[in-house]
């Protein structure tokens, strides 16, 4: 249809000039020339959109190929992963499980714990008490042991000082009233009568009287009541001297007793004696 147009508008254009039939020729041939031209650009055009449609159509396979590998590897990877994630869960529900073991052991040890101070505080109230109990019956044995030595030692003690105290002979502390009130305060006189142990004898040659404390363990306080006492003789004009008598003593009672002027005897001799 398009060409027999273009045939006609041809022909009636030149139809004048050439005439009828060399028009209607010249129409022929240039229609037959242009169709041809047209149906030449058109299979070139469907040419090169068919290659060019071959070429999409590789490139597009070939994209569709990577995306299918890109597919594949992703979907492996997603594969991995859900393992890696599958085996966290897991793993988690473990550390779950004997994080609850643990806290339930963290539990028993902290009852364990509250029962274990618990009886330890018993055992120390106990102990305390039989440490007050101890305490007691050592204080009553020191009491018991220091009587028997008092007893003891005033008993023999003209042997046991005789080396010191030429002549000694036991007083009772109200023998000396006489001189001493007189003389002394009457609570001065009161405390001069609970002495342990008094004496009179010759200290190189001269009248001495010894009063003493008699412990089983010698302490300070012993050596303060013996030198006090010793003091109140003295005050009274009598020639007098501090004895501590004991079994044991400690160095630092020793020393004291040294600063004080009180003889210390213990265990048959005087221990209160410079080394040379």
């Amino acid at each position: 249809m398009v060409a027999m147009m273009d045939t006609l508008a041809i022909y009636e254009q030149f139809r004048a000039v050439l005439g009828e039939e060399r028009a209607k020729g010249f129409a022929q041939t240039l229609g037959t020339m242009i169709e041809e031209a047209k149906n030449a650009a058109t299979k070139e055009d469907i040419r090169l959109l068919r290659e060019s449609l071959e070429t999409g159509t590789s490139r597009l396979d070939a994209a569709l190929e990577k995306l299918a590998e890109a597919q594949v590897r992703t979907e492996e990877r997603v594969g991995r992963l859900e393992e890696t994630v599958a085996k966290l869960a897991e793993a988690q529900l473990k550390m779950e499980a004997r994080l609850g073991r643990l806290e339930a052991t963290v539990e028993k040890l902290a009852e364990a714990q509250v029962q274990t101070e618990a009886r330890l505080s018993r055992l120390e109230e106990v102990v305390e008490r039989l440490a007050k109990v101890v305490e007691r019956l050592v204080v009553r044995s020191d009491r018991h042991e220091g009587t028997l030595l008092e007893l003891r030692f005033r008993d023999r003690l003209p042997s046991y000082l005789g080396l010191f105290l030429r002549r000694a002979k036991v007083l009772q502390p109200a023998d000396l009233l006489d001189d001493l009130e007189p003389r002394l305060e009457r609570a001065e006189v009161e405390d001069f009568l609970r002495a342990d142990v008094l004496a009179r004898g010759a200290v190189d040659g001269e009248t001495t009287y010894v009063v003493g404390e008699v412990s089983y363990t010698a302490h300070a306080s012993d050596v303060d009541r013996a030198a006090r006492r010793a003091g109140l003789l003295r005050k009274a004009e009598l020639h007098a001297l501090g004895l501590v008598a004991c079994e044991t003593v400690q160095p630092e009672t020793l020393a004291y007793a040294r600063e004080q002027g009180v003889r210390v005897w213990s265990d048959g001799r005087f221990v209160d004696e410079r080394p040379a």
